[in-house]
Formats: C-alpha cells, structure tokens, sequence
C-alpha cells in the first residue's frame, strides 16, 4: 500500500482524480457527440424515406390520377409496416388523405408550424414530444410536393413522417456502457501502472530520506544512488556533492582544531616550563637570557598562530578594515626575509633578487607582512638544501609585482588549483610540515583580494614554485581617472 504520508502518495491521489475528471468530461462529451451523431444519421434516413415514399406516390398517382385509390394506400400501409413509421397524407386544404393513426382514430390534422415551415423551407424536420406522445419523443419529418388534377390545375400535398426515437436511447445507453468499460479497463490499467511507478519513487524517497539523516548527523559513510530508474540524477549528484564537500570541511576542521591544539599546547607548554625553570632556580642565571629569548620566540610563534585565527574570522564576517599607507615593499620583503635567517644557513640556501630596483605602493602594510611571511616561510620550508630562493619587484601596466620562488619539488597540477584552499595541505607538504594548519596561503589571498589584487601560483614539478602578488597601483589608477 502507499504510505499516506508520502509527497508521491499525495500526487497520486491528486493524478488519480484528475484521470477520473478528466474521464468524466471526456465521457459525457464522447456520449453527446455519439448520440447527436446517431440523432442526425436519423434524421438524414427519415428525409431519405420522406423521399421514396413520395416517389411512389406520385408514380402511383400518374397512373390512377387519385390519391386515394387502393394502390396508395395499399403503398401507404406497407410503407408505415416496414419502414416502423407513421406517415399522414394532407391535401392543400389542410384536410388528412392518408392517416397513420390506424383503423378507427381520427387523423391528426395538418399543424401549422409544420405547414408555414414547410410553405417556406420546402420541409420541416424537428424532435418534438408533443405531437403523439408525451413519453415518448418524435422525429418529425414534414415536407410537400406537387400534382396536377384532372383539370389541370396544381396543388401541393403535405406529407408528415413520424418516426420513432426508442432506437436513439438504446444507441445512447450501448455508447454510454461501452465507454464506461473501456474507461474502466483504462483507469485500471492506467492507475496499476502509476502506483508500481510511485511505490518505487516512495522507496526511494525512503532512501533519499534515510541517507539525508545519516548526513544531517554527521554521517557521510552512504550516498545516494544516482543510478536508480527513478532518481533524479542531478539532484542526487548534486546532494552528493555537498555531501563530500561537507564531510572534507569536517575532516579539515578536525584536524584544524587538533593541529591548533598541538600548536596552543606545544608553546604554552615551553614557555610553562622555561618560566617555571626560571623562577625555581633549575636554571641557572648565567643562561636565563638565552631562555628568555626562547620563550620570545614562542610568544611571537604563538601571536603570528592567534592573528591568523582572527584574521580569517575577520575576513569571513566581513569585519576585516585595512589601513592603507604608503609602504616600501621592498624593504618589507628583505625584513620579513631576514626572520628566517637562521633557517635560511642551515639549509645552506642562495638568496637571488633582494637588491634589484625599489618598489613602493599603497596597502595595509601589517597584513601585506603577513602575506610575504606565509609565501617566504613556504618557500623556506620547501626549498632543497643548497637550493635557490628567488625574489623580483616589478612595475608593470599599472600593477606592482613581487615575485617569490623557490627551488625544489615543487606542485603537481591537481595541488596547484587547491593549494589556496583553506586547511589544505599538499600530500608531500604532510611530512614537512607537522605544524602548520594550511591557513597561511588562504589568508594571503583573502589579503591580496581586500587590496584588490591578484595572487598567482607557477610551478613546474620537480622543479620550481613561485608564487606572484600582483597590487594595483592606485596613483596611477587615480591619474588616469
């Protein structure tokens, strides 16, 4: 049975009504129509009899010269016998020749609708229940024609055919029945065929229903089958989309909140202990200082982690408000380069481009050193050991470009379209860099974007990655405007 509760069982019960109006009209206007046709098929064989009779008549007339001679009437009694019909004869005068009445009833006299149709149509043809019976309607088929008398003069003789109706609601009732059958036998047919259709679209509402929970809950270990006869392959492929996407975010969010964790706790660890070590004594005074400067690096480890929590939070909410100043982005490259010097030996790198031509543009300039730090401390991180680490400042078109670029591994074409993604991390990044969240290339761009530019990746596998800023040059925009 259908499941009352079920949008499909709602629009099969709409559609079965619809099918039983729609039937119902189409009846009543199948019957109309058959019974008119019947009714004028009728009314084309009365005329046609109409025709014969009077045929006869005047061939009969010609010979005898009367009317009312024995030949004629035995025509008009055969006639009225076979045919099923009452035909009444009237002379010009209105007076009744030939009666259909039968043997002792007085003959109906000529009526004067039928007469002044007649005088001015040729012929009267109508479905009357007042002119023999009340129960039981006529067809009423009157028309004239022509003789001439012994004296040669002329005068018109009106015959009037009565002929039964019975036959028309025997047909009607036949049509009617036959209908019902073939309608019944349809709806039946019609109806059996759309609930196997709607059982199976229930059954995967069901199931649409079910996976749709399992997600709701967090669950993303089923999909839902694009593939049945019944799906709706977009929507599902659609939902099963969202469905991956969300379980992704869930796993990025997972490991955000475990790696933001471990870098909390790794920090506030050191700096707990190192503090700790100070104040009891454990260490001793002579290397307080060299632990004091520790313990910087973890404030300062533990300022860059939290701004950049707050900075993606701010650009999500929309809150983020640049303050822009007149900044030499050359001098904040070779600064932020200088950060990393200790790392920088120890992989014995070779620093190429600091010293070319000087660049100066308006941005927010704590945010753009937050920018160039993500991209120096990746390119730092990623670089070989005796690699490269390649700088260019350029002005070009309106548009100021830093260029960093290192050598090494660099990105495959599938890393490079998801690389500024929030949370992610390439595969051979996971090894490298235990550390990171996967936020620093996400917030560069959301930071380049609020400057109204533009940041680029290039890499060749294997061989290289630079990665490009690209800042409008708002002088030269205001210039031109």
């Amino acid at each position: 049975m259908l499941k009352g509760k079920s949008s499909y069982y709602r629009l099969f019960m709409f559609s079965l009504l619809l099918m039983l109006t729609v039937v119902v009209f189409l009846g009543v206007a199948v019957v109309s129509m058959s019974s008119e046709i019947y009714k004028r098929s009728l009314y084309k064989d009365i005329k046609s009899m109409g025709g014969l009779f009077i045929s006869c008549v005047e061939d009969e007339y010609s010979v005898t010269g009367s009317l009312e001679s024995d030949d004629v009437k035995r025509i008009h009694r055969n006639f009225m016998r076979t045919n099923k019909l009452k035909v009444y004869v009237y002379g010009e005068d209105g007076t009744c020749i030939h009666s259909g009445a039968g043997e002792g009833r007085e003959p109906r006299p000529l009526s004067d609708t039928i007469r002044k149709a007649v005088d001015e149509d040729g012929e009267y043809l109508s479905l009357d229940s007042s002119s023999l019976s009340k129960s039981e309607p006529y067809i009423i088929y009157g028309t004239d024609f022509t003789i001439t008398d012994w004296q040669q003069e002329k005068q018109d003789i009106y015959v009037v055919i009565y002929g039964r109706t019975d036959s028309i609601g025997s047909f009607t009732t036949t049509v009617m029945i036959a209908y019902i059958a073939a309608a019944a036998l349809l709806l039946m047919i019609g109806g059996f065929a759309m609930m196997r259709r709607i059982k199976r679209l229930i059954r995967y509402e069901e199931h649409f229903q079910k996976v749709a929970e399992k997600y709701a809950k967090g669950d993303f270990s089923e999909k839902i089958d694009a593939s049945a006869p019944d799906a709706n392959k977009d929507i599902a492929e659609y939902v099963n989309t969202i469905a991956e996407n969300v379980a992704k975010s869930d796993e990025r969010s997972k490991t955000f909140v475990a790696n933001v964790s471990h870098e909390l706790r790794t920090p506030m660890t050191t700096i707990g202990g190192f503090v700790d070590g100070i104040l009891d004594g454990t260490i001793p005074k002579v290397r307080q200082n060299e632990y004091l400067v520790l313990i910087s690096q973890e404030i300062k480890r533990l300022r860059i982690l939290i701004s950049s929590m707050l900075n993606m939070t701010r650009f999500e909410s929309g809150t983020m408000r640049p303050n822009f100043t007149e900044t030499n982005l050359t001098d904040l490259v070779i600064q932020t380069v200088l950060m990393f010097e200790k790392r920088i030996e120890e992989k014995n790198l070779d620093v190429v481009g600091l010293d070319s031509g000087r660049i100066s543009a308006v941005v927010d300039a704590d945010l753009m050193q937050q920018v160039i730090y993500n991209l120096v401390e990746n390119a730092v991180k990623f670089v070989n050991v005796n690699g490269t680490l390649s700088f260019r400042f350029e002005h070009d078109d309106g548009w100021y470009v830093i260029g960093i670029k290192n050598t090494g591994e660099g990105l495959k074409n599938d890393e490079i379209q998801q690389v500024f993604d929030r949370f992610y991390k390439t595969d051979s990044s996971r090894g490298k860099d235990t550390t990171g969240l996967g936020l620093g290339l996400s917030i560069s761009r959301k930071i380049v974007h609020l400057h109204d530019g533009h940041i680029v990746v290039k890499s060749v596998y294997g061989e290289y990655t630079e990665f490009l800023i690209q800042i409008p040059d708002k002088r030269d925009e205001q210039s031109k405007g």
